[in-house]
């Protein structure tokens, strides 16, 4: 049987037919899944091109079935809040697992910066993209709709007339969680603070909180600050709302940006976290390890949800998924700190 010598050319599919017995076009059929081989015939062209160390040309296979082989992960959401200056955070740590997911299925993955109108999405060269928590009128799907390609949400769209597939981040229950934790811990008087956009995190925080505040009797205090402005946008949203409402005795900042801020703004008022004024957060990520007090958070098993968002996107490119399909992400998981323990957690 022929092979490659050291230093060689890489074998061909060529060389693979020839060794095997068969025409080039069987040898792509049988490595490609297609048309009619014989089992016995596939599974020796197969073994063939092991030992020879074939190596098929995948720039030539996308080629031949025009596609791109790759997917997008895209967002309107500033690196304000979903990364910061490390470029680490809740929009690194999905792509990550996305990347491994749509690896495991041959395709790769094409990390797009915060989409804004005209931007470079229009040049990127894929099959269908994964939009996280689109906001209403959402740039990145816009984007996607004008080329005319698939796309799914990880998190719950919330435009009217929105009908992508999505995996449900389950925002009103992880709010729910959050203050439950609250409640346990003493506080009777907690703040929301939202973004000050229509992404699913702000809609179904803002819906769980006002429910629950009716159901304990508690002043419904929610204040909203711009995405864009990080840090500096969640302190003087959480020193403002303490100056209005001072006897607020707990904050529960949906973004970790705002909490880190929130919590700078409690101490130049004069006040202790959490003695004074417990705080909260939704994404248990590096800020809210590294902020001082650690910030209670909860695990929102991002690795997991990523996963699904790939496999949901890769069964519509199949046309397997239809448009208001919807998968339930795991159960989320609240991850008690410093910054809302007063008292020594049940259990």
């Amino acid at each position: 049987m022929p092979t490659s010598g050291a230093g060689s050319r890489p074998p061909t599919i060529a060389d693979v037919a020839t060794a095997a017995g068969v025409s080039r076009t069987t040898v792509s059929h049988a490595l490609n899944g297609l048309g009619k081989v014989d089992p016995r015939t596939r599974e020796r062209i197969k073994k063939v091109a092991a030992e020879l160390g074939y190596r098929p040309n995948l720039r030539a296979q996308r080629l031949r079935r025009g596609r791109a082989q790759a997917i997008a992960l895209a967002s309107s959401m500033p690196f304000a809040v979903a990364a910061g200056p490390s470029r680490l955070g809740f929009y690194m740590e999905i792509a990550a697992a996305a990347a491994e997911s749509a690896l495991l299925h041959e395709y790769a993955l094409v990390l797009v910066p915060p989409v804004r109108s005209g931007s470079g999405l229009h040049s990127a060269d894929i099959d269908g993209a994964i939009v996280v928590e689109p906001d209403v009128d959402d740039a990145a799907v816009a984007d996607l709709k004008e080329r005319g390609l698939p796309y799914v949400a990880l998190g719950r769209p919330v435009s009217p007339d929105e009908a992508a597939p999505y995996v449900d981040l389950r925002g009103g229950l992880v709010t729910e969680k959050l203050l439950a934790h609250l409640r346990e811990q003493g506080a009777r008087r907690p703040a929301l603070i939202i973004g000050s956009g229509r992404r699913h995190t702000a809609v179904d925080a803002r819906a769980a909180y006002e429910r629950l505040a009716a159901d304990h009797g508690w002043e419904p205090v929610v204040a909203a600050a711009p995405e864009a402005g990080g840090e500096e946008a969640g302190y003087r949203c959480c020193a403002e709302l303490l100056a209005r409402h001072p006897d607020t005795d707990a904050v529960c900042a949906l973004v970790d940006a705002f909490a880190v801020g929130a919590v700078r703004a409690i101490r130049d008022s004069g006040r202790s976290v959490p003695g004074d004024v417990m705080v909260v957060t939704r994404y248990d990520g590096l800020r809210a390890r590294t902020c001082e007090p650690p910030l209670t958070a909860v695990d929102l098993r991002l690795d997991r949800a990523a996963a699904d968002a790939v496999d949901l996107l890769l069964g519509r490119l199949r046309g397997e998924v239809t448009t208001g399909a919807v998968v339930t992400s795991p159960e989320p998981r609240v991850v008690p700190r410093a910054s809302s323990l007063r008292l020594t957690p049940r259990g």
